[in-house]
């Protein structure tokens, strides 16, 4: 039997202080990935959490680093491209250096322009796996984020077109596959309603988003 969940508001800044206050493990990084299906809400949530992380205690002012999966996925490449985000990005970060990748255009379906991450204090990965087991020892902090089918692939087609359905699709059925086999929600430290109903509890979206939890 499901236990039945309750939906709770939370302010960035109070998960931005608790992050700030858990161990860095990877290198002097705090990560914090933000996962979910494409569509859930996870890039929205990720730069309302970056700017709290930004402004917490302990922050020095220093901007925090948000680093997408979709600079590295593409419509063919749904998840293998993780050996790419290692050795560009976490590796350097866990010794202690900057990262630095080339973002794939999805437009051009090409290499584009590259990026550094500076070595902060944390750093946001989101994007569908970025939450995956192969980094799961090396986050400070898992965010999940819950929205239905219907509602992620109207946000998608609405973004990519009608034309985009059998990749939105295809894709879709890669992600469940992989989720299910991961189990990336069960590890997960925060569970959030990225679509909260009518009967959600009041809240500013920019400031504070809606934690599922049990009663």
């Amino acid at each position: 039997m499901r236990v039945r969940e309750t939906q709770k508001a939370r302010s960035f800044a109070a998960l931005a202080e608790w992050v700030r206050g858990r161990p860095a493990r990877c290198g002097p990084v705090r990560l914090v990935a933000v996962d979910g299906p494409g569509g859930a809400g996870k890039s929205t949530f990720a730069a309302r959490l970056a700017v709290a992380l930004g402004t917490a205690p302990g922050a020095q002012g220093q901007a925090v680093p948000v680093v997408h999966t979709d600079d590295f996925a593409s419509w063919d490449n749904t998840l293998d491209w993780w050996p790419r985000l290692e050795q560009q990005v976490l590796r350097p970060l866990g010794a202690g250096r900057p990262g630095r990748f080339q973002r794939y255009d999805w437009e051009r379906r090409a290499p584009a322009e590259w990026h550094e991450v500076p070595v902060a204090g944390a750093v946001v990965l989101e994007g569908v796996s970025s939450a995956r087991r192969a980094v799961a020892s090396r986050l400070s902090c898992a965010v999940w984020i819950e929205t239905g089918r219907g509602v992620r692939l109207r946000r998608g087609l609405e973004r990519d077109g009608e034309q985009a359905r059998p990749l939105w699709d295809a894709w879709m059925a890669d992600e469940d596959r992989h989720f299910a086999d991961d189990g990336t929600a069960l590890r997960a430290d925060v569970r959030v309603a990225g679509d909260p109903g009518p009967g959600a509890p009041p809240h500013d979206p920019d400031a504070a988003f809606v934690r599922l939890s049990p009663p």
